[in-house]
């Protein structure tokens, strides 16, 4: 059967409503301390502050000034930072949220509170880091800017932001203290962010949680504020990030970067004694380190991540969990993972019941617990990675054999895969051999996981450049695209037609690998992951015929035209353009400016030769 194209209707980008007005900047009510403007709680923009610090920036326009109201920088990397303590009545509590005026329904801070700490029988003493990853109330307006958001279509897909989750950065501190009823000081300090950027935030919580911790709420005022003066995060650009006496040099990735490549930031010399630190990623976690416990199996897991199947990750603790869900997710890069992904969850998430309930199949997610209650409400699950403390192997690593789901009793069974999944591709035994060299020899882990991380990039790119070929050709001919006609619609997906493209143009072109290539396509196309990859292609193939479909206009001599035609048709025709031109700028379509403006020309001609009242409502209408 047929894979169905579905309809999508074409709609405004985020943020992208084209409004002149500052109804999207009305200020946020307060969280506990009342309704507060945002211009009366903000510092002061300093001169010559963060502007200057994004090299070669393009300048800010005139209307992106005017939005950036104090705290909209902040608001660019963080939603907030919140502090969890422990109180003795109460449990877990938000203590602090910074800045004062941020909102977070009472769901959102339970979820908070609970998964900023780990859970007892981690036995974290010390300090501990780790991410978690939760649902966003519904029915807020979020209050980026709009230019602020655009930023978002220069992404990679899978760094776009995900307006339904947040991710919150957890450093975590648990230490003696005989002062305390409890014997123990336990906090948290988190990060509230839209943003996948786990290795920039990790940092920055590294640089500044320990010294909060001795100096309390002014020092926190101070980072915030620091925040509120950064660069917007604009993909490509080398962004200098001042943070407490520190400066963070890095580079979001664009999604014109060459998949696999990482564009080296220097660590250039401060003239004065601000210390820098150039980041080497933003968003990419120790790809060997996370699968040392699983060396032998990265590939089942692999394909396991790509058919979108439900995946439990037990571990010692919410730093292991959370490390190797996000390596999981990571490893069918460049594609985007398009299910729901828990780096830590307990028992006590919003999703808990959703998640575990045995009425129906388990979901496609993945999860990653430390409480040994999962090892019995998690039984049914047919997929159960499980694995010790995370450590480099200190010398080559035994084979270890898939096990049975039924061995899994507790949490402290031996680590290990267990499923009963049979592979479709067969074992690549080239990379495991590779790997175990480079432990012999000592290699570094940074080396270990660029060789991982190029070897799941090159198997993804494999098995995808098959299907994008298949895509490609369903987009119609240029020369079936006429200014007078709507732009003509893609060919329907067709499951059948894709099958016979894979005998001369499948994957073996750029794989060694033999395997039931076929079933895995199969399977694959059923998953979410084809489902949200292909509505993207699909989006892009439309807005690349409506591009197509302006540029087709430009070229014709439309005033010649309104000259053969009525009045009334006339004035259909630059209604009908002006909505383009409206479209085009909402919908951020692939056209050039120049193709804009003479299309704005060629408007502002037809309206000169029509006679004059019509001229006058016609200059004054906006569409």
């Amino acid at each position: 059967p047929s894979v169905p194209a579905w309809p999508l209707p074409l709609r405004a980008a985020p943020g992208g409503s084209g409004r002149s007005d500052a109804s999207h900047l009305t200020p946020r009510g307060g969280a506990g301390v009342g309704a507060m403007s945002r211009r009366e709680r903000g510092p002061e923009p300093r001169p010559g502050g963060a502007e200057a610090a994004v090299e070669d920036a393009e300048p800010e326009s005139p209307d992106q000034c005017l939005s950036l109201l104090p705290w909209d920088r902040f608001s660019a990397w963080l939603h907030c930072v919140c502090v969890v303590g422990f109180d003795l009545e109460l449990g877990q509590a938000v203590e602090v949220i910074y800045p004062p005026h941020s909102k977070l329904t009472d769901k959102e801070k339970t979820n908070i509170c609970y998964l900023s700490f780990p859970d007892s029988n981690s036995g974290c003493l010390g300090d501990t880091q780790f991410c978690f990853r939760f649902r966003r109330s519904p029915g807020r307006k979020v209050s980026l800017c709009c230019f602020l958001d655009q930023l978002d279509k220069d992404l990679p897909v899978y760094l776009k932001k995900d307006s339904a989750y947040y991710y919150g950065y957890v450093y975590f501190r648990q230490v003696r203290d005989k002062s305390l009823k409890r014997g123990y000081f336990q906090k948290s300090l988190v990060l509230i962010s839209k943003l996948p950027y786990v290795h920039l935030f990790r940092t920055m919580l590294k640089q500044i949680a320990p010294e909060y911790f001795e100096k309390s709420e002014a020092f926190l005022e101070a980072v915030c504020s620091d925040i509120d003066h950064w660069p917007p995060p604009v993909p490509g650009k080398v962004l200098q990030l001042p943070i407490m006496g520190l400066i963070m040099k890095l580079r979001i990735p664009t999604y014109r970067d060459k998949p696999g490549t990482t564009p080296i930031v220097q660590n250039m010399h401060q003239a004065d004694s601000q210390i820098s630190m150039a980041l080497p990623t933003v968003h990419e976690v120790d790809l060997f380190r996370c699968f040392c416990p699983v060396f032998f199996h990265i590939q089942m897991l692999w394909e396991l991540v790509l058919l979108g199947e439900p995946l439990v990750v037990m571990a010692p603790s919410p730093a292991e969990s959370s490390e190797t869900v996000l390596a999981l997710v990571s490893c069918i890069s460049p594609l985007k993972y398009c299910s729901d992904f828990r780096p830590y969850f307990t028992i006590h998430d919003s999703e808990f019941k959703e998640y575990t309930t045995r009425t129906q199949a388990p979901p496609s997610v993945i999860l990653g617990v430390t409480n040994p209650f999962f090892a019995k409400t998690l039984q049914h699950w047919p997929h159960i990675i499980r694995i010790g403390d995370i450590k480099l192997p200190g010398e080559v690593p035994k084979q270890v054999k898939v096990k049975k789901l039924k061995n899994l009793k507790t949490l402290d069974s031996k680590p290990g895969v267990y499923t009963s999944y049979k592979p479709y591709l067969n074992k690549d035994e080239e990379i495991v051999k590779q790997l175990q060299k480079g432990v012999q020899q000592k290699r570094p882990t940074e080396a270990q996981s660029v060789i991982l991380r190029r070897y799941f990039l090159e198997l993804t790119e494999s098995f995808i450049i098959p299907l994008e070929r298949y895509v490609a050709s369903l987009m119609p001919l240029q020369k079936c695209i006429s200014p007078w006609k709507s732009p003509p619609q893609l060919r329907q997906f067709s499951q059948d037609d894709f099958m016979k493209t894979l005998e001369k143009a499948g994957p073996q072109l750029t794989s060694g690998l033999k395997g039931d290539w076929i079933g895995l396509y199969r399977h694959f196309l059923k998953s979410p992951n084809f489902d949200g990859w292909f509505r993207s292609r699909q989006k892009e193939m439309t807005q690349k015929l409506e591009a197509l479909h302006l540029e087709a206009l430009c070229n014709e001599n439309l005033v010649f035209w309104s000259q053969k035609h009525t009045e009334v048709e006339t004035v259909d025709l630059v209604l009908k353009l002006k909505n383009k031109l409206l479209q085009a700028d909402r919908e951020h379509l692939p056209v050039k400016t120049d193709t804009l403006k003479k299309l704005q020309t060629h408007i502002n001609d037809i309206i000169l030769a029509l006679p004059d009242d019509l001229q006058d409502i016609l200059l004054k209408s906006g569409t």
